[in-house]
Protein backbone atom coordinates (compact mmCIF):
# COMPACT_ATOMS: atom_id res chain seq x y z
CA UNK A 1 0.00 0.00 0.00
CA UNK A 2 1.16 3.54 -0.70
CA UNK A 3 0.06 6.57 1.24
CA UNK A 4 -1.07 9.52 -0.86
CA UNK A 5 1.00 12.66 -0.24
CA UNK A 6 -0.80 15.88 0.62
CA UNK A 7 -0.15 18.23 -2.30
CA UNK A 8 -2.03 21.17 -0.83
CA UNK A 9 -4.12 22.23 2.14
CA UNK A 10 -6.18 25.40 1.72
CA UNK A 11 -9.20 27.13 3.18
CA UNK A 12 -12.33 27.72 1.12
CA UNK A 13 -12.73 31.35 0.05
CA UNK A 14 -15.86 33.47 0.70
CA UNK A 15 -17.67 34.12 -2.59
CA UNK A 16 -20.96 35.56 -3.85
CA UNK A 17 -22.91 33.56 -6.44
CA UNK A 18 -26.36 33.42 -8.00
CA UNK A 19 -28.53 36.38 -6.97
CA UNK A 20 -26.34 37.10 -3.95
CA UNK A 21 -25.86 33.80 -2.12
CA UNK A 22 -22.94 33.88 0.31
CA UNK A 23 -20.88 30.71 0.05
CA UNK A 24 -17.32 29.40 0.36
CA UNK A 25 -15.50 28.10 -2.72
CA UNK A 26 -12.88 25.40 -2.16
CA UNK A 27 -11.79 25.37 -5.81
CA UNK A 28 -13.01 26.50 -9.21
CA UNK A 29 -12.25 28.79 -12.16
CA UNK A 30 -8.52 28.15 -11.79
CA UNK A 31 -6.44 25.28 -13.20
CA UNK A 32 -8.97 22.62 -14.30
CA UNK A 33 -6.27 19.95 -14.46
CA UNK A 34 -5.59 20.08 -10.70
CA UNK A 35 -8.55 17.92 -9.73
CA UNK A 36 -9.64 16.64 -13.16
CA UNK A 37 -12.43 15.47 -13.66
CA UNK A 38 -13.77 17.91 -11.03
CA UNK A 39 -14.02 21.59 -11.86
CA UNK A 40 -15.56 23.41 -8.90
CA UNK A 41 -16.65 22.80 -5.31
CA UNK A 42 -18.85 25.18 -3.28
CA UNK A 43 -19.93 25.00 0.36
CA UNK A 44 -23.15 27.01 0.79
CA UNK A 45 -23.77 27.34 4.52
CA UNK A 46 -25.56 30.21 6.21
CA UNK A 47 -27.34 30.98 9.46
CA UNK A 48 -29.36 33.93 8.10
CA UNK A 49 -32.02 33.58 5.36
CA UNK A 50 -31.03 36.93 3.82
CA UNK A 51 -27.65 35.38 2.94
CA UNK A 52 -29.14 32.66 0.72
CA UNK A 53 -32.87 33.14 0.05
CA UNK A 54 -32.42 34.92 -3.32
CA UNK A 55 -30.92 31.68 -4.54
CA UNK A 56 -29.69 30.74 -7.99
CA UNK A 57 -32.31 31.92 -10.53
CA UNK A 58 -32.56 30.57 -14.07
CA UNK A 59 -29.14 29.93 -15.63
CA UNK A 60 -27.69 27.63 -18.31
CA UNK A 61 -25.31 24.67 -18.17
CA UNK A 62 -23.70 22.66 -20.94
CA UNK A 63 -20.91 20.08 -20.96
CA UNK A 64 -20.84 19.32 -17.22
CA UNK A 65 -22.56 17.49 -14.39
CA UNK A 66 -23.58 19.20 -11.13
CA UNK A 67 -23.85 17.28 -7.87
CA UNK A 68 -25.87 18.93 -5.09
CA UNK A 69 -25.80 17.44 -1.57
CA UNK A 70 -28.05 19.08 1.05
CA UNK A 71 -27.34 18.77 4.80
CA UNK A 72 -29.75 21.36 6.26
CA UNK A 73 -32.76 23.14 4.81
CA UNK A 74 -34.16 22.48 1.34
CA UNK A 75 -33.43 23.34 -2.29
CA UNK A 76 -36.28 23.67 -4.77
CA UNK A 77 -35.28 23.10 -8.37
CA UNK A 78 -36.89 23.47 -11.76
CA UNK A 79 -35.62 23.21 -15.32
CA UNK A 80 -36.38 23.91 -18.96
CA UNK A 81 -37.48 20.30 -19.49
CA UNK A 82 -40.32 20.70 -17.00
CA UNK A 83 -38.70 18.86 -14.10
CA UNK A 84 -39.39 20.18 -10.61
CA UNK A 85 -38.66 18.93 -7.12
CA UNK A 86 -37.32 19.66 -3.66
CA UNK A 87 -34.14 18.35 -2.07
CA UNK A 88 -34.32 17.93 1.69
CA UNK A 89 -31.71 17.28 4.37
CA UNK A 90 -29.47 14.39 3.34
CA UNK A 91 -30.75 14.29 -0.24
CA UNK A 92 -28.60 14.35 -3.37
CA UNK A 93 -29.25 15.50 -6.92
CA UNK A 94 -26.94 14.60 -9.78
CA UNK A 95 -27.72 16.63 -12.90
CA UNK A 96 -26.12 15.83 -16.24
CA UNK A 97 -26.41 19.04 -18.25
CA UNK A 98 -25.11 17.41 -21.43
CA UNK A 99 -26.15 19.34 -24.55
CA UNK A 100 -27.79 22.06 -22.51
CA UNK A 101 -30.28 22.84 -19.81
CA UNK A 102 -31.69 25.94 -18.12
CA UNK A 103 -32.50 25.52 -14.45
CA UNK A 104 -32.89 27.29 -11.15
CA UNK A 105 -32.06 26.29 -7.57
CA UNK A 106 -33.79 28.12 -4.74
CA UNK A 107 -32.65 27.30 -1.18
CA UNK A 108 -34.78 27.60 1.95
CA UNK A 109 -33.70 27.27 5.55
CA UNK A 110 -34.70 24.73 8.17
CA UNK A 111 -36.90 25.60 11.16
CA UNK A 112 -34.01 27.63 12.61
CA UNK A 113 -33.40 29.46 9.33
CA UNK A 114 -30.18 27.56 8.58
CA UNK A 115 -29.08 26.32 5.18
CA UNK A 116 -26.17 24.00 4.40
CA UNK A 117 -25.21 22.09 1.30
CA UNK A 118 -22.49 21.45 -1.24
CA UNK A 119 -22.27 21.63 -5.01
CA UNK A 120 -19.61 19.85 -7.03
CA UNK A 121 -19.11 20.24 -10.78
CA UNK A 122 -17.84 17.26 -12.74
CA UNK A 123 -16.57 17.62 -16.29
CA UNK A 124 -17.93 15.54 -19.17
CA UNK A 125 -15.60 13.97 -21.77
CA UNK A 126 -15.93 15.22 -25.33
CA UNK A 127 -17.93 12.15 -26.37
CA UNK A 128 -20.61 13.00 -23.79
CA UNK A 129 -20.68 16.81 -23.92
CA UNK A 130 -23.79 16.83 -26.11
CA UNK A 131 -25.73 13.93 -24.58
CA UNK A 132 -29.34 14.38 -23.49
CA UNK A 133 -29.74 16.07 -20.09
CA UNK A 134 -30.91 13.97 -17.16
CA UNK A 135 -31.49 14.15 -13.41
CA UNK A 136 -30.95 11.67 -10.63
CA UNK A 137 -32.72 12.68 -7.41
CA UNK A 138 -31.80 10.49 -4.45
CA UNK A 139 -33.41 10.73 -1.02
CA UNK A 140 -31.41 10.39 2.17
CA UNK A 141 -33.18 7.12 2.98
CA UNK A 142 -31.77 5.54 -0.18
CA UNK A 143 -28.14 6.39 0.59
CA UNK A 144 -26.40 3.47 2.35
CA UNK A 145 -24.55 4.11 5.59
CA UNK A 146 -21.91 1.75 6.95
CA UNK A 147 -20.41 1.95 10.45
CA UNK A 148 -17.14 0.36 11.57
CA UNK A 149 -16.38 -1.07 15.02
CA UNK A 150 -14.49 2.07 16.08
CA UNK A 151 -17.53 4.26 15.35
CA UNK A 152 -16.38 5.53 11.95
CA UNK A 153 -19.47 6.22 9.82
CA UNK A 154 -19.54 6.48 6.03
CA UNK A 155 -22.42 7.54 3.76
CA UNK A 156 -21.79 6.06 0.31
CA UNK A 157 -23.29 8.49 -2.20
CA UNK A 158 -21.54 7.11 -5.27
CA UNK A 159 -19.13 4.28 -5.93
CA UNK A 160 -18.39 1.15 -3.92
CA UNK A 161 -17.07 1.27 -0.37
CA UNK A 162 -16.93 -1.25 2.49
CA UNK A 163 -19.36 -3.55 0.70
CA UNK A 164 -21.94 -0.85 -0.06
CA UNK A 165 -22.76 0.75 -3.41
CA UNK A 166 -24.02 4.31 -3.72
CA UNK A 167 -27.38 4.82 -5.48
CA UNK A 168 -26.15 7.38 -8.05
CA UNK A 169 -24.80 5.67 -11.18
CA UNK A 170 -23.91 6.16 -14.83
CA UNK A 171 -21.68 9.16 -14.11
CA UNK A 172 -18.95 9.92 -16.64
CA UNK A 173 -16.16 10.36 -14.08
CA UNK A 174 -17.11 7.10 -12.31
CA UNK A 175 -16.61 8.92 -9.02
CA UNK A 176 -16.52 7.84 -5.41
CA UNK A 177 -18.31 10.37 -3.18
CA UNK A 178 -18.21 9.60 0.55
CA UNK A 179 -19.45 11.52 3.60
CA UNK A 180 -17.19 10.30 6.43
CA UNK A 181 -17.39 10.84 10.20
CA UNK A 182 -14.44 9.69 12.33
CA UNK A 183 -14.91 9.81 16.14
CA UNK A 184 -12.65 11.81 18.45
CA UNK A 185 -9.11 10.48 18.68
CA UNK A 186 -9.59 7.72 16.12
CA UNK A 187 -7.04 7.16 13.37
CA UNK A 188 -8.48 5.67 10.20
CA UNK A 189 -7.21 4.62 6.77
CA UNK A 190 -9.35 4.67 3.63
CA UNK A 191 -8.55 3.02 0.30
CA UNK A 192 -8.72 5.01 -2.96
CA UNK A 193 -8.10 3.67 -6.44
CA UNK A 194 -4.55 4.58 -7.45
CA UNK A 195 -5.59 6.00 -10.81
CA UNK A 196 -8.08 8.54 -9.47
CA UNK A 197 -7.62 12.16 -8.52
CA UNK A 198 -8.78 12.72 -4.96
CA UNK A 199 -9.53 15.41 -2.42
CA UNK A 200 -11.02 15.70 1.06
CA UNK A 201 -13.11 18.58 2.37
CA UNK A 202 -13.46 19.00 6.14
CA UNK A 203 -16.71 20.65 7.23
CA UNK A 204 -17.05 19.67 10.89
CA UNK A 205 -14.55 19.16 13.68
CA UNK A 206 -10.86 18.83 12.84
CA UNK A 207 -8.42 16.21 11.68
CA UNK A 208 -4.93 15.67 10.31
CA UNK A 209 -4.17 13.70 7.16
CA UNK A 210 -0.96 11.72 7.10
CA UNK A 211 1.57 12.87 4.55
CA UNK A 212 4.61 10.76 3.73
CA UNK A 213 6.23 13.76 2.03
CA UNK A 214 5.93 16.17 4.97
CA UNK A 215 9.36 17.24 6.32
CA UNK A 216 8.12 17.69 9.87
CA UNK A 217 5.10 17.28 12.09
CA UNK A 218 3.58 14.93 14.61
CA UNK A 219 4.44 11.30 13.91
CA UNK A 220 1.71 8.77 13.31
CA UNK A 221 1.95 5.42 15.08
CA UNK A 222 2.39 3.72 11.74
CA UNK A 223 4.99 2.80 9.19
CA UNK A 224 4.74 2.67 5.44
CA UNK A 225 7.46 0.79 3.55
CA UNK A 226 9.47 0.75 6.78
CA UNK A 227 9.52 4.53 7.14
CA UNK A 228 7.82 6.72 9.70
CA UNK A 229 4.94 8.78 8.31
CA UNK A 230 4.53 12.43 9.17
CA UNK A 231 1.22 14.05 9.83
CA UNK A 232 0.39 17.71 9.40
CA UNK A 233 -1.24 19.89 12.02
CA UNK A 234 -4.98 19.53 12.50
CA UNK A 235 -7.10 21.09 9.77
CA UNK A 236 -10.52 22.41 10.66
CA UNK A 237 -13.80 23.54 9.14
CA UNK A 238 -13.91 24.52 5.43
CA UNK A 239 -10.49 23.05 4.61
CA UNK A 240 -9.65 21.37 1.30
CA UNK A 241 -6.92 18.72 1.17
CA UNK A 242 -5.66 17.80 -2.30
CA UNK A 243 -3.88 14.47 -2.54
CA UNK A 244 -1.18 13.13 -4.83
CA UNK A 245 -0.88 9.59 -6.19
CA UNK A 246 -1.30 6.53 -3.99
CA UNK A 247 -3.93 4.05 -2.90
CA UNK A 248 -4.84 5.16 0.62
CA UNK A 249 -5.29 8.16 2.88
CA UNK A 250 -5.03 8.18 6.67
CA UNK A 251 -6.72 10.68 8.96
CA UNK A 252 -6.29 11.30 12.68
CA UNK A 253 -9.43 12.82 14.19
CA UNK A 254 -9.10 15.68 16.66
CA UNK A 255 -10.67 16.01 20.12
CA UNK A 256 -14.14 16.68 18.69
CA UNK A 257 -13.89 14.14 15.87
CA UNK A 258 -13.92 15.06 12.20
CA UNK A 259 -16.47 14.94 9.39
CA UNK A 260 -15.37 15.33 5.81
CA UNK A 261 -16.18 14.49 2.22
CA UNK A 262 -13.73 12.17 0.45
CA UNK A 263 -14.20 12.45 -3.31
CA UNK A 264 -12.27 10.84 -6.14
CA UNK A 265 -12.75 10.36 -9.88
CA UNK A 266 -11.03 9.17 -13.03
CA UNK A 267 -9.28 12.05 -14.83
CA UNK A 268 -10.56 12.88 -18.33
CA UNK A 269 -7.32 14.53 -19.52
CA UNK A 270 -8.86 16.56 -22.35
CA UNK A 271 -8.58 20.25 -23.25
CA UNK A 272 -10.95 22.53 -21.33
CA UNK A 273 -12.65 25.65 -22.71
CA UNK A 274 -14.60 27.17 -19.83
CA UNK A 275 -16.68 30.28 -19.36
CA UNK A 276 -19.15 30.61 -16.49
CA UNK A 277 -21.58 27.67 -16.37
CA UNK A 278 -20.51 26.18 -19.73
CA UNK A 279 -17.50 23.89 -20.17
CA UNK A 280 -16.47 22.56 -23.59
CA UNK A 281 -13.26 21.30 -25.20
CA UNK A 282 -12.55 24.11 -27.66
CA UNK A 283 -13.07 27.84 -27.91
CA UNK A 284 -15.21 27.29 -31.02
CA UNK A 285 -17.53 24.95 -29.09
CA UNK A 286 -17.79 27.50 -26.31
CA UNK A 287 -18.65 30.28 -28.75
CA UNK A 288 -21.26 28.02 -30.36
CA UNK A 289 -22.86 27.38 -26.97
CA UNK A 290 -23.29 31.11 -26.30
CA UNK A 291 -24.53 31.67 -29.85
CA UNK A 292 -27.13 28.95 -29.22
CA UNK A 293 -28.18 30.79 -26.06
CA UNK A 294 -28.62 34.05 -27.95
CA UNK A 295 -30.49 32.38 -30.80
CA UNK A 296 -32.86 30.28 -28.72
CA UNK A 297 -31.23 26.98 -29.82
CA UNK A 298 -29.59 26.06 -26.52
CA UNK A 299 -32.26 23.55 -25.47
CA UNK A 300 -32.38 20.66 -27.89
CA UNK A 301 -35.55 18.61 -28.41
CA UNK A 302 -35.55 15.11 -26.94
CA UNK A 303 -35.27 12.28 -29.43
Amino acid sequence: MSLRPTLETRRAIPTLEGAGVKLHRAFGFQDPSELDPFLLFDDFRNERPEDFEKGFPWHPHRGIETITYVLEGTVEHGDSLGNTGTLGAGDVQWMTAGSGILHQEMPAGNARGQMHGFQLWGNLPSAQKMTAPRYQDVTSADIPVVTDDDGTRVKVITGNFWGKTGPVDGIAADPQYLDITVPAGVKKTFRIDTYRRAFAYIFQGAGAFADASAPSGVLLEKEVAGEEVNIRDLSGDRTLIRFGTGDEVTVQAGEEGVRFLLISGAPIEEPVAWHGPIVMNTRAELEQAFADLRNGKFIRPAH
